[in-house]
C-alpha cells in the first residue's frame, strides 16, 4: 500500500500560496454579506411592517386573517381581537394572526 504513494506527497506537506487565508476570508465575509441582504434584513423589514400593522388595528377596520377569513373588528385587546365575520357572528383571533387590513367597503363588495 506504501508503494502507491508518490515521494513528492511523502516527504512533507506541499507548499500553499501565502494568499489562500485571505482569500478564504474575502469570500466567507462575502457571503456573509449576501446571506444578510438577501435573508436577514428583508425578513426583519417585514417583521417591522407587520407589527406596525398590529399596533394600528382599530374597532371598525376591515382586515384579513393568514387563514384567510375576512371580517370586521369588533373588540382589540392586548393580544386578541375579535372579528365579526358574518352578521351576528363573532370570532376571537390572536392579533398575530391578521393577515392584512383591507380598504374600507371591501367586505360590502363582497
Amino acid at each position: 500500500m506504501i508503494s502507491f504513494i508518490s515521494p513528492a506527497v511523502a516527504d512533507g506537506a506541499v507548499a500553499g500560496s501565502p494568499d489562500g487565508g485571505f482569500i478564504n476570508l474575502v469570500l466567507l465575509v462575502g457571503f456573509v454579506l449576501i446571506f444578510y441582504f438577501l435573508m436577514w434584513r428583508p425578513q426583519a423589514k417585514r417583521q417591522k411592517e407587520h407589527k406596525a400593522l398590529l399596533e394600528s388595528l382599530t374597532k371598525g377596520a376591515e382586515v384579513v386573517t393568514n387563514g384567510g377569513i375576512l371580517g370586521k373588528v369588533t373588540k382589540v385587546n392586548e393580544g386578541y381581537v375579535v372579528l365579526e365575520v358574518a352578521d351576528g357572528v363573532e370570532m376571537n383571533f390572536q392579533k398575530a394572526a391578521v393577515a392584512a387590513v383591507l380598504p374600507k367597503g371591501t367586505l360590502k363588495s363582497i
